[in-house]
């Protein structure tokens, strides 16, 4: 039997080996933060993929936020989920190892979620670099954001309209940390721009110990930015004239109607 799992992990992984593409130019992500890069408190080393931006924080292993923005055709896209967890070769050996969260309990969550980046294999791959990588709890990654996550997409493709997205994280002295260092926050947020409107709106979701359910109501986490900025240290970038959307006024979404069209695009078997 322990052969045989043996055997299993090695065949898992040669399944899904990639080759590894060294980061872009930071410019290049430029059309991942469309109104400048953001100004962080804390020291953040830049790495650019061709679907989304990180600003990582080395020392505690995750990024301090995460930039892209989402087409309309990109948030339909078709290659399915592989699952392809790795150490982010261009740190050369420093960053967090999926290896850092066995045992832990918490999941591998996404910045820059893989359903919105399912658009092409390598961009798909890339998502799942560990510095694209949040310590979740399950019920919060599974649950809260990944219904945000999917809401995202579906104001892209029924309103057409691309929208801007950073992702990010609270912590400090006195939070957890796991593995080889990598620190667990204490709160996640989220930052929403409609390009075509200058709408903005941000979620904020509290990550402590013990952890409940959150429900399934986007708005009783809508925060001001300009709190998520204070608290995360981090300054963004917006439109000019940009409009805070008032909580409860979010931009609808038809969840059926986006299963729908992924299926009728990319197949009946799809899944997020």
């Amino acid at each position: 039997m322990k052969r045989l799992l043996v055997l299993l992990a090695l065949f898992t992984s040669a399944a899904f080996a990639w080759e590894q593409r060294p980061p872009l130019p930071t410019q290049a992500c430029a059309v991942h933060n469309p109104y400048g890069f953001a100004q962080s408190a804390r020291p953040a080393q830049p790495i650019c993929r061709e679907a989304y931006f990180v600003a990582y924080d080395a020392p505690v292993k995750i990024p301090v936020y995460v930039a892209y923005t989402l087409s309309p055709p990109n948030a339909l896209g078709c290659f399915p989920r592989t699952n392809a967890f790795v150490a982010d070769q261009s740190l050369g050996g420093t960053g967090a190892r999926p290896d850092d969260y066995a045992g832990t309990g918490y999941d591998k969550g996404h910045a820059a979620p893989d359903g919105d980046l399912s658009w092409s294999q390598i961009v798909e791959y890339e998502s799942f670099l560990m510095t694209n990588m949040y310590p979740q709890h399950g019920s919060l990654n599974r649950g809260m954001w990944k219904l945000l996550e999917t809401s995202v997409r579906g104001w892209a493709v029924q309103l057409n309209q691309p929208f801007t997205i950073y992702v990010g994280a609270l912590y400090g002295n006195g939070d957890e940390r796991i593995g080889n260092g990598v620190i667990v926050p204490h709160g996640y947020y989220k930052i929403v721009i409609n390009n075509t409107t200058k709408e903005i709106a941000g979620w904020r979701f509290p990550h402590t110990k013990p952890y409940v359910n959150l429900g399934n109501d986007l708005t009783k986490y809508r925060a001001m930015i300009s709190a998520i900025q204070s608290e995360s240290g981090v300054q963004f970038k917006f439109p000019a004239g940009a409009k805070e959307v008032t909580p409860g006024t979010e931009w609808p979404v038809n969840y059926g109607a986006l299963t729908q069209a992924k299926r009728a695009k990319c197949g009946a078997n799809v899944t997020e």
